[in-house]
C-alpha cells in the first residue's frame, strides 16, 4: 500500500493526540443506535424461549477460559507490546468515555477481522492480517466500532452468539434442539448485522474522520493500495447494489445475506456515510446527545419496534429494489382491500373515514 505504508499501526509514525477530538462525557449508545439494531433487538427478545436459550449458553461456558485461551495464544497490547495499538486503545476509551478500557490482544490471523469477546469483561481482539493492512487513524476506527459494542453491550450476544453455534454443532443428531436454536441463531445474526450499522456510528465518533471510516470499508472490501481505488466508483458501487432492476437479483441479495455475520462492506460504507452527512451526526459533535447518568428507563419493547418501523419504512420508500416494490405494492393493495371490507361492514379505515 504505497500510499499508507509509513502510517501503519506497528509502524514508527505518532498516534495524533486525541484533545483535537471532541470527547463524548457520559455519552449513551442510544446517541448513535441505528434504529433498526433496536428493533432487531426487540424482535430478538420475542422470539419464543430466547431467553431460556441465552441463559443456558451463558452458563455452558467459562469466561475465563476465553480469556486465558487469549492470554495463552495470542499478544495482549500493553505499552510495550505494540504500544502504538495501546495509546489508540486509550484515546478511543476516553474519546468514547468508557468507564473500563477494555484489553485488546492481537492474534495470528491471516483474515482482516476484529471481534469483542466476553460477558463481564469483554476484551477485543484483532487479526494480524488487519493490523498489518490498515493505517493508523483506520485502526481508531476500528477500535472505535468494537468499543462501541461494549458501550452498547452487544458483546455479551456476540458471545452468546458464538457459544450457540458451537453448542449447534454438538445438537446436530436432536432435530427438535436443531430447530429450537436455528431460530434463536438466526434472530441473533440478524441482531448482530444491523448491531455492526450502530458499531459503525461509535467507530465515526471515535475517530471523527469518515474518511478513515471509508479507508477501513475499502480495505474491508478488497482494496489494499488505495492509489488502484477510486472512491466515487467504490460509493456507486453501493448504488448498484442497492438499485438492482431484477427481482432475481434482489432474492440472490436476500440469499446471500441470511448466513452473513456483518453487512457488505459496500453497504456498510453508504450507511455511514449518509449519517457522517446527517444532522444528527452534527448535533452530537456539537454535545447534544443523551448521557447514560441522565437516561431514563430502558425504551420499551414497542418504542424499538416503532424506531425500527420508521426506518425500514424510510428505506423501503427510497429504494428501487423490485422486491422491495412488489412487496410495498402488495402491502398497499392488501391495506386498501382490508379498508374497504372494513367500511363494507359499517365501519372506518386507519384515516377515520
Amino acid at each position: 500500500m504505497s500510499d499508507n505504508a509509513s502510517e501503519r499501526a506497528d509502524g514508527g509514525d505518532e498516534v495524533s493526540q486525541s484533545s483535537t477530538r471532541v470527547r463524548f462525557a457520559r455519552i449513551s449508545p442510544r446517541a448513535y443506535e441505528h434504529p433498526a439494531d433496536r428493533g432487531a433487538m426487540a424482535a430478538l427478545r420475542a422470539v419464543p424461549g430466547v431467553g431460556e436459550v441465552l441463559k443456558g449458553a451463558a452458563g455452558l461456558f467459562s469466561e475465563r477460559g476465553e480469556r486465558l485461551m487469549a492470554t495463552a495464544s495470542m499478544v495482549r497490547v500493553g505499552e510495550k507490546q505494540y504500544p502504538k495499538i495501546d495509546r489508540l486503545r486509550h484515546e478511543v476509551a476516553e474519546v468514547l468515555d468508557l468507564d473500563v478500557v477494555p484489553a485488546v490482544y492481537v492474534h495470528r490471523q491471516p483474515e482482516v477481522q476484529a471481534l469483542t469477546v466476553g460477558i463481564d469483561e469483554p476484551f477485543i481482539v484483532l487479526s494480524t492480517g488487519l493490523v498489518e493492512l490498515l493505517d493508523t487513524e483506520a485502526l481508531r476506527f476500528v477500535l472505535g466500532h468494537e468499543m462501541g459494542h461494549v458501550l452498547s453491550g452487544h458483546s455479551v450476544l456476540r458471545t452468546l452468539l458464538d457459544r450457540l453455534l458451537n453448542l449447534q454443532k454438538t445438537v446436530s443428531f436432536i432435530p427438535a434442539g436443531v430447530l429450537g436454536l436455528a431460530a434463536v441463531i438466526a434472530a441473533l445474526r440478524e441482531w448482530f448485522r444491523k448491531a455492526e450499522l450502530t458499531a459503525d456510528r461509535a467507530g465515526l465518533l471515535a475517530s471523527q474522520d469518515p474518511a478513515a471510516a471509508l479507508r477501513t470499508h475499502l480495505y474491508l472490501a478488497g482494496a489494499t493500495d488505495l492509489g488502484q481505488v477510486d472512491i466515487p466508483s467504490f460509493l456507486a458501487q453501493a448504488r448498484e447494489y442497492e438499485e438492482v432492476d431484477d427481482v432475481r437479483d434482489s432474492i440472490h441479495k436476500l440469499r446471500n445475506v441470511v448466513f452473513a455475520s456483518h453487512p457488505f462492506a459496500v453497504v456498510r460504507a453508504s450507511q455511514l456515510q449518509r449519517w457522517a452527512a446527517s444532522e444528527e451526526y452534527r448535533a452530537i459533535l456539537t454535545g447534544d446527545y443523551p448521557r447514560r447518568d441522565d437516561e431514563a428507563p430502558a425504551a420499551s419493547f414497542t418504542d424499538d419496534l416503532r424506531s425500527a418501523a420508521r426506518s425500514y419504512k424510510e428505506s423501503f420508500d427510497s429504494s428501487v429494489d423490485p422486491l422491495v416494490k412488489i412487496l410495498n405494492n402488495v402491502g398497499g393493495t392488501v391495506s386498501g382491500a382490508a379498508g374497504r371490507v372494513f367500511r363494507g361492514f359499517g365501519g372506518k379505515d386507519a384515516s377515520g373515514n
